[in-house]
């Protein structure tokens, strides 16, 4: 699906299909920070613009590597231990036999559980790309190992449907995980709420386009 225009600055998305209408902002105590590889190039159906627009605490930064934490989030003398990656499906995580019924669950570096409610966490690290390219971020940058994890189970299959095929059925978009993962952190359900409430509205506008097109 290809649709040939030129992308709002806001959203990232051609017109038509540009969402900035229907953005509902919710604050957040949790920084999100989203690493995207450079080659990400699905400007219709990608979602990391679309978490950056809705929590004004989160931003996109485009590359193939940072030199340590502190690059990667535009900070200095960052707490390692305050900062978690988001591993998702994409990595695997070794999960504690008592934990692994859950859909969200923190893990240090030495594999212990942390406490949801007293997770402890400024932020969390979201690698964003196709699965492989994902996996081309976590091995250069190094410094992503000494950071505590962030393991999620998706409450729910992708909203893609036939739109975009995940390569497994319990795999989700940037967007859909962090709307899981951020209300298990303490914040508010809206953020799940607006997160996906925005999405729908830009596959439903993607399948308009699609359905009108020449």
């Amino acid at each position: 699906m290809t649709i040939e225009t030129i992308a709002c600055p806001a959203c990232g998305k051609p017109p038509g299909v540009c969402i900035c209408d229907r953005v509902g902002k919710v604050a957040t105590q949790l920084r999100v920070v989203i690493l995207q590889h450079p080659q990400e190039d699905d400007a219709l159906l990608g979602t990391a613009k679309l978490v950056e627009v809705t929590l004004p605490k989160a931003e996109v930064r485009v590359g193939l590597s940072w030199a340590s934490l502190d690059h990667a989030i535009g900070g200095r003398n960052a707490d390692r231990e305050r900062w978690a990656v988001l591993a998702v499906a994409k990595l695997p995580v070794p999960v504690p036999e008592e934990a692994r019924n859950e859909p969200v669950v923190v893990i240090d570096r030495k594999g212990r559980l942390r406490d949801l409610k007293r997770h402890g966490l400024e932020g969390i690290i979201v690698l964003d790309g196709t699965w492989s390219q994902a996996k081309t971020l976590w091995w250069r940058n190094a410094w992503l190992l000494k950071l505590p994890r962030v393991v999620l189970k998706p409450r729910e299959p992708s909203m893609y449907g036939r739109l975009r095929k995940e390569p497994r059925k319990e795999w989700v978009s940037t967007l859909e995980a962090i709307g899981d993962v951020l209300p298990a952190l303490g914040e508010p359900e809206a953020v799940r709420t607006s997160l996906r409430r925005l999405l729908r509205t830009l596959l439903q506008r993607a399948r308009d386009q699609a359905t009108i097109a020449p």
